[in-house]
C-alpha cells in the first residue's frame, strides 16, 4: 500500500498519516527541524529524510497481540521493497499486490491522481519485474499457482485505476469496493468520488451487487475487490440468522460472465465489535466467511492471516501460489532491514 511523499519517493505505508500507535519519533532529520515531531503528521507533508528517522517496529497493535516487534525498523520505499524481494526471488516469480492509497474527498492528505500512477508506474518500470508479469501477494492468497501475472493495482478511489490503465494497459488493476464506498453517494441513483464520478444506477443489473460489477468493468477493471461483508450486517457470521455479505453469489457470477476475477477483502473479524463505539477487541480471521466465499468461487481471498488461510485451502484441496525458500528470505531481510 502506497503513498507518495513531499519529494516524489513512493513510500509503502497503510496509513496517509504517521499513526502513533505504529510509530515512534527517534530524532529530527536536521538540527530544528520545524516539522519535528513527526508523528502524527501526513506523509505528503513529509520529506524522506524526515521519514527514515521514524522507529515503526517498536510498537505492537493492539488489535494484533501476536505480531512480532521489530525494533528501529523503518517505513521502506516501494523500490526498496521491490528490491528485497528480488533478492529473496532471484527467478521473479513473486506476486505483488499494489493499493493506490488516495482519499478523493480529502485531497490535502496526499499527492494528486496524476502524481500518484506518474511516481508509482516509474517505480514499476525499475522493479525489476516484467510489467506483464507485475497478481497479488502482499496479505492474499490466490487460488491457483497457475497465474501468470504479477501485478495487481487496486484502489478504492477509482480515478487512480482508470489513471493507470491508461498509461500501462497490462496491469492489472482492481476496483476495491464497500457499501460504505458507494453509500456515499446516498443511493446508487448519486454520484461518488471514489467510483470517479460514476453513478451506479447508470449500469444494468437487477440488483447493487450486480451493478457493481458492471461499473468496475466499464472502467476496465480486471478484478473485482469487494468488501466480503457488510458493515451493516448484524452477525458477524455466516453461520448465524441475518448475516448480511457484501459480497454475494450473483457479483462473483456476473464478475465471471464479464471476463473479471474477484478477489474480496478482508476476511477478518473482531471477537467483539460494539460498532457505535468503535470497540475493536481481537482480530481473528473467520473461516466461515473464507468458506462462503470459496463456495461463491472467488479466485482469491484478501486476508490478514496467509499462513492460516493457505492451511484451509489445502485442506480444501485448492491450488496455491508456490512458496520461497525461508533461510534466502532471511538473508535477504538482515540485507535489507
Amino acid at each position: 500500500m502506497f503513498i507518495s511523499i513531499e519529494d516524489g519517493v513512493v513510500v509503502v505505508s497503510h496509513d496517509q498519516f504517521i499513526a502513533p500507535e505504529k510509530c515512534e519519533d527517534t530524532a529530527p532529520a536536521f538540527a530544528n527541524d520545524p516539522d519535528f515531531p513527526y508523528v502524527g503528521k501526513f506523509i505528503v507533508n513529509l520529506t524522506l529524510a524526515q521519514i527514515k528517522t521514524l522507529d515503526c517496529g517498536s510498537e505492537r497493535l493492539i488489535d494484533f497481540p501476536l505480531q512480532l516487534k521489530y525494533p528501529l525498523n523503518r517505513i521502506p520505499t516501494l523500490q526498496e521493497v521491490f528490491d528485497f524481494v528480488g533478492c529473496a526471488d532471484p527467478q521473479r516469480k513473486m506476486q505483488f499486490n499494489v493499493e493506490s492509497k488516495i482519499d478523493p474527498t480529502a485531497p490535502s492528505q496526499s499527492r494528486g491522481v496524476d502524481d500518484f500512477v506518474q511516481l508509482q508506474h516509474a517505480v514499476f518500470k525499475n522493479s525489476g519485474y516484467d510489467l506483464k508479469s507485475i497478481t497479488v501477494s502482499c496479505y492474499c492468497n490466490m487460488l491457483s499457482a497457475e497465474i501468470h501475472s504479477i501485478a495487481q493495482y487496486q484502489s478504492f478511489d477509482w480515478r487512480t485505476l482508470v489513471g493507470m490503465k491508461a498509461l500501462e494497459p497490462s496491469i492489472p488493476a482492481a476496483a476495491l469496493v464497500s457499501r460504505q464506498v458507494f453509500s456515499t453517494a446516498g443511493d446508487i441513483n448519486g454520484t461518488t468520488p471514489w467510483l470517479a464520478g460514476l453513478k451506479l444506477s447508470d449500469f444494468p443489473g437487477d440488483t447493487v451487487d450486480v451493478t457493481i460489477a458492471e461499473a468496475a468493468k466499464s472502467i476496465k477493471a480486471d478484478i473485482l475487490s469487494p468488501a466480503s461483508d457488510s458493515d451493516v450486517s448484524p452477525v458477524q457470521d455466516p453461520t448465524q440468522d441475518g448475516y448480511v455479505p457484501f459480497t454475494t453469489q450473483a457479483m462473483v457470477d456476473r464478475s465471471h460472465e464479464l471476463g473479471m476475477r474477484v478477489i474480496p477483502w478482508t476476511v477478518s473479524q473482531y471477537i467483539k465489535r460494539v460498532r457505535q463505539m468503535n470497540d475493536r477487541v481481537l482480530q481473528v480471521d473467520r473461516w466461515n466467511v473464507a468458506d462462503q466465499l470459496l463456495d461463491f468461487g472467488v479466485d482469491g481471498i484478501i486476508t490478514d492471516f496467509p499462513a492460516q488461510l493457505r492451511r484451509l485451502l489445502q485442506q480444501r484441496g485448492r491450488g496455491l501460489a508456490p512458496t520461497f525458500d525461508q533461510e534466502k528470505v532471511f538473508k535477504c531481510l538482515a540485507k535489507f532491514v
